[in-house]
């Protein structure tokens, strides 16, 4: 039986004999941006708007997000062959524009020497404003910046790097939803494009090779439905989204088991009600709306006009559109 390699911390730190890929390792989630439930292009969308798993925009304008993907063996680091990879397109100019990830609990590095990591490259010369930044949540202390850095990026697949101590917790509120921010801005006021893979946040004073938040494409996505769990027809106009019972002539309750537990209870957001099926009574919904949920379930209620109190089957009708998106980001 073999032994799986086993590093010192002193080792990780120092660039040493690192494993390439170590579960836990890296604090980003869908650093290789590998993992796409809300769809893969998202064009002039405004300040915060998630697009890839976990990562939101900050922009004072709008901008065009897409997945891009690596040509077979053209991926920025060997060892690792990366799928996709994010592109930012600046669609209105005189405006800040970038993307920000939030590491769920301040507590995370707190008080440690940290290091950042990403590959960027962009149409033309310009810059990223790396910002650290800590929020205490709700009821918690006043949040405050960890510092920045500025990377100057070119038009090639280039590796940066910033170490930073993280400031501690000691005397602070901690409240719900507290967050580790990291957000990569463009300050240029200019129109740009730039593209970003890679991104790594680690203890230690060195930046070791890449590995994502779990080690597993099915880990990872598991991470990324712990903040967000889709249900869609994208793959079939007939998918059933499960098994719902009808409680009077006029509602519908269909009952949703989520594929994780997630970090708190969701929000909901649907598609059209006409886009459902209710089979069984075989009637279309007039409306949709979240009747309540918890971090591991939920129930979608629909209006309809039944006969009676009989068990239904919600499937897309014949549609490729319908979704249930839940939600339960920082």
């Amino acid at each position: 039986m073999s032994r799986a390699q086993v590093t010192s911390t002193v080792e990780q730190n120092t660039g040493g004999a690192v494993a390439p890929f170590v579960a836990g390792k890296n604090k980003i989630i869908n650093g290789d941006f590998g993992i796409w439930q809300r769809g893969t292009s998202f064009s002039a969308v405004g300040n915060q708007t998630y697009t890839a798993d976990r990562w939101f925009t900050e922009t004072g304008g709008t901008a065009n997000i897409t997945q891009q993907t690596f040509t077979p063996g053209t991926a920025p680091v060997a060892g690792y062959e990366g799928t996709y990879y994010l592109q930012y397109a600046t669609a209105t100019t005189n405006a800040t524009h970038g993307i920000d990830q939030r590491i769920e609990d301040v507590r995370t590095l707190a008080g440690q020497t940290v290091t950042i990591s990403a590959w960027m490259k962009a149409n033309a010369a310009t810059t990223m404003t790396v910002i650290g930044s800590q929020a205490f949540g709700s009821g918690g202390s006043a949040g405050n910046d960890i510092g920045s850095t500025t990377w100057t990026l070119g038009t090639s697949w280039q590796r940066f790097t910033w170490t930073v101590t993280m400031t501690s917790v000691a005397g602070k509120t901690i409240g719900a939803g507290s967050s580790t921010n990291i957000r990569f801005l463009n300050l240029t006021n200019a129109a740009f494009t730039f593209q970003i893979w890679g991104v790594q946040v680690e203890a230690g004073s060195v930046a070791t090779p890449f590995t994502t938040a779990s080690g597993t494409l099915q880990g990872e996505l598991a991470a990324c439905q712990r903040y967000f769990q889709s249900l869609t027809s994208a793959s079939n106009v007939d998918t059933s989204f499960g098994m719902g019972i009808n409680r009077s002539t006029t509602i519908s309750d269909l009952a949703v088991a989520f594929l994780v537990s997630m970090r708190t209870s969701p929000t909901l957001t649907a598609s059209a009600a006409n886009l459902f099926y209710i089979a069984g009574p075989n009637v279309a919904p007039t409306a949709v709306a979240l009747n309540g949920s918890c971090p591991f379930s939920a129930t979608v209620r629909f209006t309809t006009t039944v006969t009676n109190a009989a068990a239904f089957q919600c499937i897309a009708f014949n549609t490729l559109l319908a979704y249930l998106q839940f939600s339960a980001e920082l």
